[in-house]
């Protein structure tokens, strides 16, 4: 055997065991002795890609679909032309997929074979970007049938894939997991190919992430972990498979872990440059703003941003944190009038509730809130039910109703410990605190915000530790030596005026029984006995 016989068959023997490295190093070696055949190309394309070296592949799946051409062999040529259409789809090159789709589809013409299921991949994920949920849905069942009869795996989990991403969208989770789960369980078992695996994965876990179904991105997150620890040469998929791992240990409590598993996320994302490096940036920025290293934390937004990823709601509650409530506040009205991908959308409707509740517009905190909550009513998680509680329990406190707000946080603390999240459990700690004091029982505030802070500090939250002393340390946060809340002070003020209970509930978003029970606390704890006595009381001490 030749020198160059012996690096094509070490380069052969080297993808067959995936090791991705070496068969790339020596079937491109053995490529450089003689071209070679379109099998062996087809082989360096796709290590080229398992390596990051999208470029070479992009080449190679070229002249591999020429020699394809050449030798008659139209099917695997359409299938060359299939990966070149969807790498290039994905890499943001929509009339050069486009037209390697058109090729597939002219060698395929009136054949009936398996490539012809490939094609329709394209065609699903075509109608997905446009929005056509229900046409993504039927061609994935048309390329579901299409694998099964020629029982191809890789194929089946595809047309898997795109029948639960699309469920998702037309509102039937239930069934679009049990489609992924049984897309994953194919590629858990290995029974799919390297590149098919990495993009199911990937694809699954940020399905999930727009279900909004925790349990399962966790898992999915510890297989892609798994899979691509086993492959160390493996690029493409590692660097988002981090940025999956960084959110479930941020979540978690483990910040210092999650930073560093970020950092490696942004490292192995930009060399080679991959799309999903916008996403790590905005994860690292989250993680930064939260420890309270803001300048750190807009660079990294910055550069999430120049890598084509909004960073919101993260920047408009780093302005938040920074004193800029000008600036937060125009950026999240703009979100929540021109609503992001869903997946987002809950971030940005906490966000809201958040921000427009520290510029004092509660109704339109209010309204956040209650599309969270209608929300979560209709996705039905464990996640979602316990951000839409903690927002309501925010603007329930906002509108001096401790006594049901408490309620409403005690739920939303219960759902956070369920799925083992101590921030946001110590951050509703905090509320749960508040309600208690604004309810006289300072005891109940006192342990909540201890526990709250061994939390914050811990896992290293300094900006809610800083609030937390904040809260703490006012004898009567936001209230007045006479006792009355803000709220309170606001409606005496509207009595005082001469305005009716209806037009107080107006002005002020709230229905006419709130204004019956705060007109009956202002009476009881000014030590007064009508709305007479109350508008006297108002006009000697200067409110009106």
């Amino acid at each position: 055997m030749s020198t160059a016989d012996d690096t094509l068959a070490q380069g052969r023997t080297a993808f067959a065991r995936q090791v991705w490295g070496d068969a790339y190093a020596k079937l491109a070696a053995a490529d450089t002795d003689a071209p070679l055949q379109s099998g062996d190309l087809e082989r360096l394309a796709t290590a080229a890609y398992l390596t990051g070296s999208e470029d070479e592949a992009i080449q190679t799946w070229k002249r591999a679909h020429r020699a394809l051409v050449d030798a008659g062999d139209a099917e695997r040529a359409a299938r060359c032309a299939f990966w070149l259409s969807h790498n290039l789809l994905l890499a943001g090159e929509a009339a050069q997929s486009q037209g390697w789709l058109a090729r597939a589809e002219k060698l395929l013409d009136e054949r009936h074979c398996v490539e012809q299921g490939y094609v329709l991949v394209i065609r699903a994920l075509l109608d997905f970007g446009r929005g056509d949920a229900a046409g993504s849905y039927d061609t994935g069942r048309r390329l579901t049938d299409i694998a099964v009869r020629f029982g191809d795996v890789d194929l089946t989990t595809f047309g898997l894939l795109c029948q639960g991403k699309a469920l998702i969208e037309l509102g039937n989770v239930t069934e679009a997991m049990e489609r992924l789960d049984e897309a994953i369980v194919a590629i858990a078992t290995r029974e799919t190919s390297p590149i098919v695996t990495g993009i199911v994965y990937c694809a699954a876990l940020l399905a999930c992430r727009r279900a909004f179904d925790l349990r399962r991105a966790q898992e999915w997150t510890a297989a892609l972990s798994d899979w691509c620890d086993s492959q160390p040469d493996l690029v493409p998929f590692r660097g988002q498979c981090l940025v999956h791992r960084s959110e479930i240990l941020q979540l978690r409590g483990d910040w210092a872990d999650a930073v560093r598993v970020a950092h490696d996320a942004c490292e192995q994302l930009a060399d080679p440059l991959q799309p999903s490096i916008g996403m790590a940036f905005y994860q690292l920025g989250e993680l930064q703003r939260l420890r309270g290293d803001l300048g750190a934390a807009e660079q990294a937004y910055r550069e999430a941003n120049n890598h084509g990823y909004e960073p919101q709601p993260g920047l408009a509650l780093l302005r938040l944190d920074q004193g800029r409530t000008d600036a937060a506040t125009a950026t999240i009205r703009r979100l929540l009038e021109h609503p992001p991908g869903a997946s987002a959308r809950d971030h940005v409707l906490a966000a809201g509730v958040e921000i427009m509740l520290a510029a004092g517009d509660v109704r339109t905190a209010r309204t956040a809130a209650d599309e969270l909550a209608k929300l979560a009513e209709e996705r039905d998680t464990l996640l979602l039910r316990a951000e839409a509680a903690s927002a309501i329990g925010k603007v329930q406190l906002a509108d001096d109703d401790p006594r049901t707000a408490l309620v409403t946080l005690r739920t939303a603390l219960a759902a956070w410990h369920e799925l083992d999240a101590p921030h946001q459990a110590a951050r509703t700690r905090l509320l749960v605190g508040l309600a208690c004091r604004r309810l006289g029982d300072q005891d109940s505030a006192a342990l909540e915000w201890e526990a709250a802070r061994r939390t914050f500090e811990s896992i290293g939250a300094a900006h809610d530790l800083a609030r937390l002393a904040d809260v703490a340390e006012t004898k009567e946060h936001n209230k007045r030596a006479d006792g009355l809340s803000r709220r309170e002070r606001q409606i005496l003020t509207c009595a005082a005026a001469g305005k009716t209970n209806r037009e107080i509930a107006d002005e002020l978003v709230i229905s006419d029984k709130t204004v019956e029970r705060h007109l009956s606390n202002i009476y009881r704890k000014l030590g007064l006995h009508n709305r007479a006595a109350a508008t006297a009381y108002a006009f000697r001490h200067g409110l009106v």
